[in-house]
């Protein structure tokens, strides 16, 4: 396409070469397509920005499959620089704010970015991880001034807003923390991914279809695009609310991505708020929404007076994952809103996931759904052999012939990560008599937290570092909001006293190398931690006492 060219571009067309935005602005250039506190952008406005930051990549010497790095809260901008790498076949890194310098600035090196696009609220960890990355060729600043970037609206001004020549597909490359070590970049093939996203296109068209006009089988593969399909999007009616970080892989995936793929506008919150999402979701009709658990908890927990005072009658499609959620919640906020509450299991690193709804989840409650025909996802005991129906064993999902996932410049945590043509999250659950799963437990490495995944030993690395710690161990337990907390079992050096104090001064001396997310919220003290003979401790047997008569070892 020309950059002169006022040819119409067709739907297919845009998805595979990044111009999804382009398609829209040129069907409804005024229809609203992002709203936030920081400003507000129509189709049109969004489609130009973009066009115009592609230049200034371009420009710098940015070459598709090089890498660009956002550093960005929910603002318009964070989808500008999504969507301007994408258009310019970039492989674009959002990074989590909460991280620490050091965390953010492994990551903008280790994938290897180019570009770096940082938002002046974080500017402290911006400039950390400017001046240890190596390679960046461009960095620009949004929302005000940081040391050694450019300024990102006066950067981005002086270029042509008209679309680009030679548009091509990018790519993206979110980044999972580990059990140990550093953060690891989930990384697919450009080509192979345009695939996919060819394939989504077409079932992103057929969503828009009377209900019996189903997506193709190959499209349908995908728990995104299953999801995709029940939202039903109506693109001169619809709108989405974006309740979590845009950074986080459910929120991109079901709060921007999808929806902006089919033309429907989205408004992001700043942080959450229970009542502000009920103000926003009155105040703009809010039709969709994707959500955590411990969003339907703080929910629930408001006034009923308080929650009488929004109309919440528009939102028809509110979807939940990420974490598991108790039955009496959900059923709390289907008994409020309605059956329009479906859920989703799924990974980062892709495969067929597992998708519910409401009318289904109401026969089968605490059913996260059957896997998509076209996978064959399975429950194996420690052997690899699969369980009969009704058998707990741990869970493996089939992995996509195209498109399929590696961890960046790690081949050993890769092939480690599959069992042939499967792979798995820990998780434990088992198939009933009609194929739905249910999950009992997790492996004990992995803690999720208001929807996060957080991995223990990161704590215990710190924690080691203090000199009272003889060892530890860094465990999730229940919490009734959060669905669980971090706490870590301690066992003390000689010479030092188990007390209030001691506990607080290890939690302070973890929040100083570490996130408050990833810090635990309390500390226990032991004698002696359990060991299994090789010196190992067995995180399990520490996890159980805390876990004992409860339902569900979440």
């Amino acid at each position: 396409m020309s950059e002169a060219s006022t040819e119409q571009i067709t739907q297919q067309e845009a998805a595979t070469t990044g111009m999804l935005i382009a398609y829209h602005a040129q069907q409804a250039p005024e229809r609203m397509a992002v709203t936030t506190v920081y400003g507000e952008r129509t189709f049109g406005q969004l489609n130009s920005r973009i066009n115009q930051l592609a230049r200034v990549f371009r420009q710098a010497g940015l070459q598709p499959d090089d890498a660009v790095a956002l550093l960005l809260v929910n603002r318009c901008e964070f989808l500008e620089v999504y969507y301007a790498a994408m258009r310019t076949g970039l492989r674009v890194t959002p990074i989590n704010w909460h991280l620490t310098g050091d965390d953010a600035a492994y990551i903008v090196d280790n994938c290897e970015a180019k570009g770096f696009v940082a938002d002046v609220e974080c500017a402290t960890t911006a400039q950390q991880a400017l001046s240890q990355a190596s390679g960046v060729k461009i960095a620009l600043a949004v929302g005000g001034e940081i040391e050694g970037f450019e300024d990102y609206e006066e950067t981005v001004d002086q270029q042509p807003s008209h679309n680009i020549d030679n548009p091509t597909s990018g790519s993206q490359m979110l980044y999972t923390s580990g059990t140990t070590g550093r953060p690891k970049g989930v990384y697919r093939d450009r080509v192979a991914l345009r695939r996919a996203i060819a394939a989504q296109a077409g079932a992103a068209q057929a969503a828009t279809q009377p209900a019996q006009a189903a997506p193709a089988p190959a499209a349908r593969a995908p728990v995104a695009t299953a999801a995709g399909g029940a939202a039903g999007y109506n693109p001169d009616t619809d709108r989405t609310l974006c309740t979590g970080p845009g950074y986080h892989a459910a929120p991109l995936a079901f709060n921007i991505l999808s929806p902006i793929a089919q033309g429907v506008g989205i408004v992001m919150m700043d942080r959450w708020d229970a009542e502000e999402c009920l103000r926003l979701v009155a105040e703009y009709k809010i039709t969709h929404t994707h959500m955590v658990a411990t969003m339907f908890h703080r929910l629930l927990s408001l006034p009923e007076e308080v929650r009488s005072n929004y109309d919440s009658s528009s939102l028809r499609y509110v979807l939940h994952g990420a974490a598991p959620c108790p039955v009496h919640v959900k059923q709390a906020m289907m008994d409020w809103l309605g059956p329009v509450i479906y859920e989703y299991y799924a990974a980062t690193e892709g495969g067929g996931g597992f998708f519910i709804g409401p009318e289904d989840w109401l026969k089968k409650p605490g059913s996260v759904g059957k896997a998509p025909d076209a996978n064959n996802n399975k429950i194996v005991d420690d052997e690899g052999n699969e369980v009969p129906q009704g058998e707990i064993g741990t869970i493996y999902f089939q992995a996509p012939q195209v498109g399929r996932f590696e961890y960046y410049k790690d081949s050993k945590k890769t092939a480690d990560s599959y069992m042939g043509d499967f792979f798995t999250l820990g998780d434990m659950g088992y198939f009933d008599a009609d194929g739905y799963l249910f999950l009992t437990g997790r492996n004990a490495e992995t803690i999720i937290s208001g929807g996060v995944n957080i991995y223990p030993q990161e704590a215990d690395n710190v924690l080691l570092k203090h000199p009272a710690i003889a060892d530890v161990c860094t465990i999730g337990i229940p919490n009734e909001e959060w669905g669980e907390e971090v706490k870590s079992v301690v066992q003390l050096n000689e010479g030092y006293s188990e007390s209030n104090e001691m506990a607080e001064e290890l939690i302070t001396f973890s929040r100083e190398m570490l996130p408050a997310y990833k810090s635990p919220r309390s500390i226990d003290f032991v004698a002696e931690l359990p060991r299994l003979p090789s010196g190992k401790i067995q995180r399990r047997k520490v996890r159980e006492p805390y876990w004992a008569g409860m339902d569900k070892q979440i």
